[in-house]
């Protein structure tokens, strides 16, 4: 067995591919990670203060979420990816184990994230749509000759995150599943979208009320976890995987308020689409004629410069570069200009045979490229344009030109081991084939065991533990395994993901909201659940996955909802400009229904159920307390 997998490792090492949807797929899962930063910067006094303004966290938090959106950016634009990478990686870490994001703020989307970022140190993302690649061309290029660097990876790049952080996932989600009535029934799809706290502000009625579409729904996402892992590897089942699993989590992004693991699992999808697509997209986007022609000096160090980097951004193909030397003979415009003065600018020529020159050509330039429009018309204001002009021309008049003849070479510089250890390392750790065999099987057969371990734990133990007696030898067994999940959650991001089963829906029939009496004495609802019962943006992701899956449950504890609103009305009675030395929230509370089978238009009648007044949050000289009026929250 293990011998066939390194021959499989070794064939997909063997297999070259065009590098283009691994960088699609950086890009797109680093801007996941952008906005999940900018969202915990946001609420960063909720989510990492014991007590929102009152009680703060360390500022060096903050100062870190900036370093750390700093990172994210690096990595969509794909600038010293390896070392952004390993960063980020080490941020996910951090924070998920040493702040309240592991149990307070956590919906499972940390995993992933966690696990994906791990592949994306060893990934060859750099090779495509990168700064990197930019970097190198000018490292490497000679006025003679244009470095291209290497744009193809081993096909195995695009299947490991697919196979680990989409296909491990999937079948344990699908063997929980199993376990789940309501998903039994057909309903897996259908119950949390009608459920206030879950669903989205799209109503999606119309088809929620439509129940046999609702259980093909159900029954097709069980048959898709199970299947993907085994199927995704063969040409002819990747379409119709990329469409099935597309159209299922941008459902979870259209339908349900935890939009942030939605795109974070889109993003992976990037790794199958074929690679045809991706050419045929260029090729629609480019334009079959270029829309502007740049005249530069060949033998200008840095007007080659220019061209490369202006070409490395030209993804629409709308620049044209000619050298003036062996090009600029027989064009009208620029024979009347002197040799003298025409080796002193970059000129340009549009399709209407307008001539450009010097930062007018820039602007053209940015204009023509069409997505970089925004930057030309901003460098022709008044003002700027004379500003920008005057710094073109003291750089233009100040470069330096080659003079020692058509056999001039410029040497290229490579990276040295000094400039870039990380590189180096890098390099050195994976030198042959035969080594990355070895350790790229290991490393399939080190997480298949650990998923295994973390799947026949919560997915057999755990459920048989609820029912029957294990003996001494099975709860020595169930530690050893909970410690290994410990282990594989921190640091692979492998954790059961029975997320919204049976056991967290059933008796889950109460929700709270809170309101707040305005300078008028008008009640007014806090801006976190709405008279409808919905959690309101930007409460989502793991704010609503704190709300809904800690503080409110099918199982209250008074105290850990004293915690959660003592942290919700801090925050949220600060951000409205409230005086929490004399504040009170009124407590309100209404019941819904979460039926394990069918229930027509449950969606609206949960959002038009009554609410009632239990109780207020009193916040008085500093200080927090929870009345609740004859009702006891435990035993709701």
């Amino acid at each position: 067995m293990y011998r066939k997998l390194k021959i499989l490792v070794e064939q997909g090492l063997a297999k070259q591919v065009p590098a283009v949807g691994l960088g699609a797929f950086r890009i797109a899962f680093s801007l996941v990670i952008f906005q999940e930063i900018i969202f915990l910067y946001y609420f960063r006094h909720l989510i990492f203060d014991p007590v929102p303004f009152f009680d703060r966290a360390s500022p060096v938090l903050h100062f870190f979420l900036l370093v750390w959106l700093a990172v994210a950016a690096c990595l969509v634009v794909g600038y010293h990816i390896r070392k952004a990478a390993l960063a980020n990686y080490i941020f996910w870490v951090i924070f998920v184990v040493f702040t309240p994001m592991w149990q307070d703020f956590d919906g499972g989307f940390d995993q992933l994230m966690t696990g994906s970022s791990f592949l994306l140190i060893f990934l060859p993302v750099e090779r495509a749509l990168s700064l990197d690649n930019l970097r190198l061309k000018l490292r490497m290029s000679t006025l003679q000759t244009r470095y291209e660097p290497n744009d193809k990876v081993p096909v195995i790049a695009y299947y490991l995150p697919v196979a680990v952080s989409l296909g491990l996932l999937y079948l344990d989600s699908g063997i929980h599943k199993l376990t789940a009535e309501f998903w039994r029934n057909g309903m897996g799809a259908w119950l949390p979208p009608t459920m206030p706290y879950y669903m989205s502000a799209i109503d999606m009625t119309p088809l929620l009320n439509i129940k046999p579409l609702e259980m093909f729904i159900g029954y097709t996402i069980i048959v898709f976890q199970f299947v993907f892992l085994f199927l995704f590897w063969f040409r002819p089942f990747r379409v119709p995987l990329l469409f099935t699993g597309t159209l299922f989590h941008t459902g979870i992004v259209l339908s349900l308020n935890i939009y942030p693991f939605g795109f974070a699992m889109l993003a992976h999808y990037c790794l199958l689409v074929p690679i045809r697509w991706w050419r045929r997209l260029k090729k629609a986007f480019r334009f079959e004629r270029p829309r502007l022609i740049v005249f530069y000096d060949e033998r200008c160090p840095l007007c080659n410069r220019t061209v490369i980097v202006i070409q490395h951004f030209d993804v629409l193909n709308a620049i044209a570069f000619k050298g003036l030397q062996t090009h600029a003979k027989g064009h009208r415009q620029l024979d009347s200009i002197p040799e003298s003065d025409l080796l002193k600018d970059l000129y340009a020529l549009d399709s209407d045979g307008h001539l450009y020159s010097g930062l007018d050509t820039y602007i053209r330039i940015a204009i023509s490229m069409g997505y970089a429009a925004p930057a030309g018309w901003v460098l022709r204001l008044p003002g700027i344009h004379h500003w920008g002009n005057t710094v073109y021309r003291r750089i233009a008049d100040q470069r330096e030109r080659i003079l020692c003849g058509e056999q001039c070479i410029v040497p290229s510089v490579p990276l040295s081991d000094e400039e870039d250890p990380l590189a180096n390392w890098y390099r050195r750790y994976a030198a042959t084939l035969s080594q990355q065999v070895q350790r790229i099987a290991k490393f399939l057969v080190l997480v298949l065991a650990l998923q295994l371990n973390s799947t026949i734990h919560y997915g057999v133990l755990y459920r048989c533990g609820e029912t029957c007696d294990i003996g001494a030898a099975g709860r020595l067994l169930d530690q050893v395994s909970n410690s290994i999940i410990n282990f594989s959650h921190v640091f692979l991001g492998i954790t059961p993901h029975a997320l919204y089963m049976h056991d967290h829906f059933a008796g889950y029939n109460h929700i709270l909201a809170l309101t707040y009496k305005d300078p008028s004495g008008r009640e007014r609802w806090l801006p976190f659940v709405n008279e409808e019962g919905r959690l309101v943006a930007p409460n989502w992701g793991r704010v609503q996955s704190m709300w809904a899956n800690v503080a409110v449950t099918s199982h209250m504890h008074q105290e850990r909802l004293s915690k959660f609103l003592k942290k919700v009305t801090a925050f949220w009675g600060t951000e409205l400009g409230l005086d929490l030395s004399n504040a009170e929230f009124v407590v309100k509370m209404k019941e819904v229904r979460v039926p394990m089978d069918w229930d027509g238009d449950l969606r609206h009648k949960n959002i038009a159920q009554p609410w009632q007044d239990i109780g207020r949050a009193v916040w008085q000289s500093g200080n927090f307390r929870l009345e609740l009026r004859n009702v006891d929250i435990e035993a709701l």
